[in-house]
């Protein structure tokens, strides 16, 4: 497992578990063997690409669950994994006869290291590191050997503590520095040097090298002593829904198990209510990574935290921070979710490698963040609608409740009364939903026909169709996209790009996931005395309307632009054994030549793009930005250490020009908007953010570039005003 958070491995280290912390359960093997038997049989009947359970599955089984357990590789010997390894090949048939003795092994030898290591740390960290030491530690733990004898384990640990006491003792030194120059407050630096507040403005002394050192032992110390504390709450149960898992992602990266409480939580998020700060998080190797902050969020509204931060450490209020790397997420989740009101403190790893305290209040989040929403600008003397599409909602359980596609027809017929000239839907970070409301949604831009064909295994693909030949809106459509734009929006993308009928700006590709997943409560196949939980699997899969499937490929987009994602490991083809790209038979549909001067404005946007400085800077900074994470190397000379940290902090101050940015346009909100936000300040304050932000995304700018040079051919204006 190869991270990718260079600066912050020393803390990231002392975690890296994949399981929960929760109250101890009485152990129920029964219970144990009969989840392996349904979760075999759901697999073997029901998943769209089911593996054959043989040497080849058992080996992956076998390395998800030990990188599950010690990623790092510091608590097994090279002798456990010797006695692992008779069973690597025999893990399928142990599925197969519900044997539990790899698992059971396993788990017994695990918590017996684990306890054996836990004198390690507190022995070592008694007495100074020796920073003026030269050497380098490797944090790609893939080529990582385990350790043959004591001595050896004792010496990772001795790495380990030493680079996790670095990073701590950096960032004292760092702080200290700041307060000398008055740049930072008495709070931030007790925040960061984890002391208790005082009622003293400030040091009147700077501590010593020795102090900080010392100080950054403690907290080294404290972090590990809070780690032993979880796993001391850990039970049989945790380890085994691993080994449940280590099963199901060896079909596919989107098949889990979800243990009782998971689909508890899952439940819950479903009624479209919780309080927190509106951010959508997802485990990223040992990290909880931001991966969607909530429209109109707290978060969002907060302004600092950003898609791809690494949460490090959170803390309540003005209470100590708690590490949460390697936590799992959901009880990562549970530390940073709360009552509305309160606060919560996040230490942050951003993408340049510097670490952020983020201070946000929670609030309710509802569904309503998430709703379709536009805006109009003025370029070049016409109006231009923009509509912002965060997701493809539906509420199954309320007939006639409002959903995303009903919504985008009256966001389009109130663009209309605004006499926009084209429009302008924004997919980016669009993880997908409602299949339903994408086809409805692409019915609104074409009369009718195919929007996606849609295949169960061994079935025949089922086309899809718009049946209704009304048309919502007939102009110039530009539709913009992210590598996060997946599922349902690459169906509609995909749609409007086969039928030609809208240009698609913005990554070289979208996510790629083509893939459909049912929750599937265990009970309902098996009566049993207690909550089996469920499984979240892989039943279906997509293809665009021309054969191919939008898995792993996703869309390309007709004009590419670069971002800061350009380079990194985002997206379906990045993950541990996704399904692969395959085609079915065109469906019967006549793509559309609908514009007069779709080449010429496509290649017109290229050359705009190639020659501007800003996305040049943009591209250069997204290459930095993948260097830094496939940098492996940590420097355990202080010296080196922070000379590596200022050298990588000077480089980032050449690309501050990138958040600089203004694009020169003036967005507001539609007029029948306009009463709602006099009376709605919360909703006032949600638009002026969305706004501000418009005005400096150079995205939008050449979307809209694109959109005022789009002229659709007479005829099919002729067609539809005459319907």
């Amino acid at each position: 497992m190869k991270s990718k958070y260079k600066i912050i491995i020393p803390i990231i280290i002392f975690a890296g578990l994949l399981v929960g912390f929760q109250a101890k359960t009485t152990p129920d093997p029964e219970k144990d063997k009969v989840l392996i038997s349904l979760i075999r049989y759901a697999l073997k009947k029901g998943h769209y690409e089911p593996m054959q359970m043989d040497d080849d599955f058992s080996k992956n089984v076998y390395d998800e669950f030990l990188d599950g357990l010690d990623p790092t590789k510091r608590f097994f010997y090279h002798s456990d994994i010797e006695e692992f390894s008779y069973y690597k090949l025999l893990i399928d048939d142990q599925i197969k006869n519900e044997d539990l003795s790899f698992f059971n092994l396993v788990y017994t030898r695990y918590t017996q290291r684990l306890k054996e290591s836990k004198k390690y740390y507190k022995e070592i960290l008694k007495d100074p590191f020796d920073f003026d030491k030269e050497g380098t530690f490797s944090i790609d733990y893939d080529n990582k050997q385990y350790a043959n004898n004591e001595a050896e384990l004792i010496q990772t640990w001795q790495d380990q503590l030493k680079v996790a006491t670095l990073s701590r003792l950096h960032e004292k030194i760092r702080m200290q520095e700041k307060l000398k120059d008055d740049s930072v407050s008495k709070e931030d630096f007790d925040e960061v040097i984890d002391e208790p507040k005082t009622e003293d403005k400030a040091p009147e002394q700077p501590k010593t090298f020795e102090k900080l050192e010392r100080e950054a032992r403690e907290s080294t110390r404290k972090s590990m002593d809070d780690f032993y504390d979880f796993m001391a709450d850990l039970d049989q149960f945790d380890w085994f829904s691993v080994y449940l898992n280590s099963i199901t992602l060896s079909f596919d990266p989107h098949t889990t198990y979800f243990a009782p409480k998971d689909k508890k939580r899952f439940d819950i998020s479903m009624a479209g209510k919780l309080e927190g700060i509106g951010a959508r998080l997802q485990k990223k190797e040992e990290y909880t990574t931001v991966v969607e902050l909530i429209s109109g969020g707290p978060a969002w509204r907060q302004g600092e935290l950003e898609v791809g931060d690494a949460i490090l450490k959170v803390a309540q209020g003005d209470e100590e921070p708690t590490d949460i790397i390697g936590m799992r997420l959901d009880d990562a989740i549970e530390f940073i979710k709360g009552k509305k009101g309160t606060e919560v403190r996040l230490t942050v790893l951003k993408l340049d490698g510097t670490l952020k305290v983020i201070p946000i209040i929670r609030d309710v989040v509802e569904l309503e963040e998430t709703f379709a929403k536009s805006t109009v600008v003025e370029k070049n003397g016409h109006n231009y609608g923009v509509i912002n599409l965060p997701k493809f909602y539906i509420d199954f359980k309320e007939r006639g409740y409002r959903n995303s596609a009903t919504d985008m027809a009256l966001e389009i017929e109130r663009l209309k009364e605004e006499n926009v000239k084209g429009l302008l839907i924004d997919l980016r970070n669009n993880g997908g939903g409602s299949l339903k409301t994408a086809i409805d949604i692409a019915g609104l831009f074409i009369e009718d026909g195919p929007v996606v064909q849609v295949k169960y295994r061994g079935e025949k693909p089922n086309v899809k169709s718009d049946k209704d030949k009304k048309v919502q809106w007939d102009g110039p459509l530009v539709i913009l996209v992210n590598e996060l734009s997946a599922s349902a929006s690459e169906i509609f993308a995909a749609a409007m790009q086969d039928y030609n009928r809208a240009v698609i700006i913005g990554s070289e590709q979208t996510f790629g996931k083509g893939t459909v997943q049912n929750l599937l409560p265990l009970n309902n196949y098996y009566t049993y005395p207690s909550d089996l939980g469920a499984l979240k699997m892989t039943i279906q899969k997509f293809y665009r309307i021309n054969g191919g499937s939008t898995q792993l490929k996703g869309v390309e987009s007709d004009i590419a632009m670069p971002d800061r994602y350009t380079y990194m490991d985002i997206g379906e083809r990045d993950e541990k054994r996704p399904l692969g790209w395959d085609k079915v038979s065109r469906a019967d549909y006549v793509s559309l030549n609908y514009y007069e001067n779709f080449n010429a404005v496509v290649n017109e946007s290229k050359e705009r793009i190639v020659s501007n400085p800003q996305f040049a800077l943009i591209d250069k900074n997204a290459r930095w930005l993948k260097e830094g994470r496939d940098d492996n190397t940590i420097f355990l000379n202080f010296d080196d250490y922070q000379e590596d940290i200022k050298k990588r902090e000077t480089e980032s101050k050449k690309f501050e020009a990138i958040n600089d940015y203004q694009n020169n346009l003036t967005f507001k909100s539609p007029k029948y908007e306009i009463p709602l936000i006099q009376q709605d300040s919360v909703l006032s304050k949600k638009r002026e953010v969305w706004h501000k932000n418009l005005s400096k995304d150079i995205y939008i700018e050449e979307a809209l570039n694109v959109l005022a040079d789009l002229k659709v051919k007479k005829e099919y204006l002729l067609v539809k005003n005459f319907q």
